[in-house]
């Protein structure tokens, strides 16, 4: 070996061994908490903020270089209620010497204990970082410039990251308040941990944390497990065997917690930044007895992204799930109603809408098919266009103790008395257009074919049009209004039924009817109030009917007043017959409403041997009747040359009682002789205790009614 070799090999290893000597002798020299007014100082100059250490700093230097801290905090910007932005326990980071002289960057274990962040925003909507994001802060001097010969500084040092030992973040807590919404979230107990890190190569990542919200007394839990791998340009990353659990813990009214579990689970998520792409696969959310999956992919372009895939809802009981919730179910009609629901659909999400298509939604025994799309978050604006072959609604409508009784609404009012009880914010925020078309339609055991709803909401303004071109033989068009502006909303109605089979109508409703025909109904309404008892009483408006071919079975007029004028000549029990029926070639009227007060003045019937005219009330609140009819029997019948002739006496009839139990008073006045009325003055008299009984029996063998039309008649005067 020449001698010049000798020497440069001596004086590298002298140099070799000076450093050597100064990485190991240097921390017992140089003490770094002897800096700290200096760091104070630079972080005062760079950020205007006070800089606290009250911990001590260690450095190492060989093989590992590094540096680890005691506690530390960093105060908040001015005019925020929290004293400190930033408080930490401990931090070390150390990275590898060697390394360095081969440009890779080798990273032992980062540790950080106890960070709290205090974060917050302002009531003129000013955040407490803002100030550290800017590129000029105020007051703050600017740092020397280092001459550089007004030649650009590289932006890249060549140096690449070999590695990372791992990550452990213990014990974070995340402080959040809105000063403008009141709103306040904290996020504490964030703990972050992973094992090495190289590029390419998978790494498992384990956090977890608990969020909690005072404002709505609910707590999540949050355990996240993957594995995150990344290449070396940072242009792609992947997420494989993500396994996320999800608790919520709900306080209750009565102080009980209430937990709700979930679990995410996805085979694989790729993100690639040069292509912009992403793609999730496996993903399957399970939450109480809830399952979806999907197949997602996505891409971005100019700040704009999109993601589309198919999502399926697996058939659950929604009703078990409501329960689960907490939310109470009301009494239905059927009690296994909302015991399954499905659905699937395909959706596509942008950075502004949200589309579903090829829907298939099932609850209990209706399938319903179409599209729908939301657009502007801010404000949103949903359209739909929905089908369904058969659709029931009556097993979520109100049980209804006497079916007999229930008073008749018409599709129209039941859809705006449904629509009345939804939540009113709610509908003054939404933007709803749409249309659906049903095959098959039964409401308030009314069925309906052919059915068109086409439905408008704009900022608490509802209208609706409504049509069936298949009613009980007939048609329906219905169009009703909401508006919901206001503190009680306002109800607007406008129907049509046209030639409509009213006697299989009333047997649907409610079970049984005495009365057939051809029905022709229009009505204008108006009303106003929260629900259908405000509604009712406020109710004004009109309605005109015409009943054609009318029959009316269990009642015949004139076998009453013949039956009464036998009474009369001798105090019997009539012959039974159970077929009376009364025939109108027409029934005809209009009225007005005002305040649920439904006022007739025109009613007329033609029967074969007689003509009807009435007028009277029906109170829509206290579902009282009274009606005034009178009845004139026909002399003789029209021919071509001569009008039809009437008796001149009529008989009035009184109707009373109430809608569920009308009642039947007949005044025979007219048709009582002197001779008749002494004769029946003389039965009261040796008959006073048997007349209830035989009252009795004429409304056991004949029916409800007659028995009530002839009290009067028997009944002895008050002296």
């Amino acid at each position: 070996m020449s001698k010049p070799i000798k020497i440069l090999l001596s004086i590298l290893a002298v140099i070799i061994l000076s450093i050597v000597i100064a990485i190991f002798t240097l921390p017992f020299f140089i003490n770094p908490n002897n800096f700290k007014l200096e760091v104070i100082a630079a972080v005062k100059n760079n950020t205007g903020r006070d800089l606290t250490l009250t911990g001590d700093i260690k450095i190492s230097l060989f093989p590992w270089t590094g540096i680890s801290t005691g506690k530390m905090t960093l105060s908040n910007a001015i005019g925020f209620q929290e004293k400190t932005f930033a408080s930490l326990e401990e931090s070390a980071i150390k990275i590898n010497l060697l390394p360095l002289f081969l440009n890779k960057i080798e990273i032992d274990q980062v540790i950080i204990k106890g960070l709290t962040l205090n974060l917050e925003k302002n009531s003129q909507g000013i955040n407490n970082w803002d100030d550290l994001t800017r590129s000029n802060i105020t007051n703050v001097k600017p740092l020397s410039p280092i001459a550089s010969n007004n030649k650009p500084e590289a932006t890249n040092n060549g140096l690449t990251l070999l590695a990372i030992n791992g990550v452990a973040i213990e014990n974070a807590v995340i402080n959040w308040k809105n000063q403008r919404s009141g709103k306040i979230l904290l996020i504490k107990d964030i703990n972050i941990n992973s094992n090495k890190f190289a590029y390419d190569e998978a790494v498992t990542v384990d956090l977890s944390l608990m969020a909690m919200s005072p404002e709505t007394n609910w707590t999540e839990s949050i355990k996240l497990r993957t594995g995150l791998t990344v290449n070396q340009a940072l242009t792609s990353l992947a997420l494989d065997h993500s396994d996320l659990q999800l608790k919520t813990i709900i306080k209750a009214n009565n102080n009980e917690d209430k937990s709700i579990l979930a679990a995410l689970t996805i085979n694989n998520v790729a993100m690639d930044r040069t292509k912009q792409s992403l793609n999730v696969s496996g993903l399957k959310l399970t939450s109480q007895d809830i399952s979806l999956s999907a197949e997602i992919t996505g891409n971005t372009n100019n700040s704009k992204f999109s993601f589309q895939g198919p999502i399926t809802i697996a058939p659950f009981n929604l009703r078990n799930v409501l329960n689960q919730l907490d939310i109470k179910v009301p009494a239905l009609q059927d009690e296994k109603a909302l015991s399954k629901a499905a659905a699937t659909f395909n959706l596509l999400v942008t950075d502004n809408a949200v589309d579903l298509q090829n829907m298939s939604l099932t609850l209990d025994g209706t399938q319903i098919k179409g599209s729908t799309t939301i657009t502007d978050f801010s404000k949103p604006a949903i359209t739909f266009n929905l089908a369904s072959d058969n659709m029931d609604l009556d097993p979520y409508l109100a049980p209804i103790a006497d079916k007999k009784s229930k008073p008749i609404n018409s599709p129209a009012i039941t859809l705006a008395l449904g629509t009345s009880s939804l939540p009113v914010e709610l509908l003054k925020k939404l933007i709803i257009n749409g249309q659906l078309s049903l095959e098959r339609l039964k409401v308030n055991a009314m069925t309906m074919q052919d059915v068109q709803l086409n439905l408008d909401v704009k900022e608490g303004l509802i209208n609706a049009q409504q049509s069936a071109k298949g009613f009980y033989a007939g048609s329906y068009n219905g169009v009703f209004s909401v508006d919901m502006r206001n503190n009680k909303p306002i109800l607007s109605i406008n129907e049509k039924i046209l030639h409509v089979q009213i006697e299989p109508l009333l047997n649907d409703f409610n079970g049984a009817t005495k009365l057939s025909g051809l029905l022709d109904l229009s009505t204008q309404l108006e009303g106003q109030g929260n629900n259908a008892k405000e509604l009712k009483s406020s109710l004004k408006g009109n309605l005109s009917f015409l009943l054609t071919d009318c029959v009316i079975k269990g009642f015949n007029l004139q076998k009453i007043i013949d039956d009464a004028k036998t009474l009369i000549k001798e105090p019997t029990l009539p012959a039974d017959n159970k077929n009376d029926q009364m025939l109108f070639s027409k029934l005809s009227g209009s009225a007005t409403i005002n305040n649920g007060l439904v006022q007739n003045n025109d009613l007329i019937g033609v029967a074969s041997k007689m003509h009807l005219n009435g007028k009277g009330t029906a109170d829509l609140n206290s579902e009282k009747l009274d009606y005034k009819l009178n009845a004139r029997y026909i002399k003789t019948k029209a021919t071509t040359t001569e009008p039809e002739q009437l008796i001149d006496t009529p008989i009035n009839v009184n109707i009373a009682g109430t809608f569920a139990k009308p009642t039947y008073t007949v005044d025979l006045a007219a048709i009582l002789s002197d001779k008749n009325k002494a004769k029946i003055d003389q039965f009261i008299d040796k008959n006073h205790n048997k007349i209830d009984e035989i009252v009795h029996k004429i409304d056991k063998k004949i029916g409800p009614g007659l028995g009530n039309l002839l009290k009067g008649l028997f009944k002895k005067p008050k002296e």
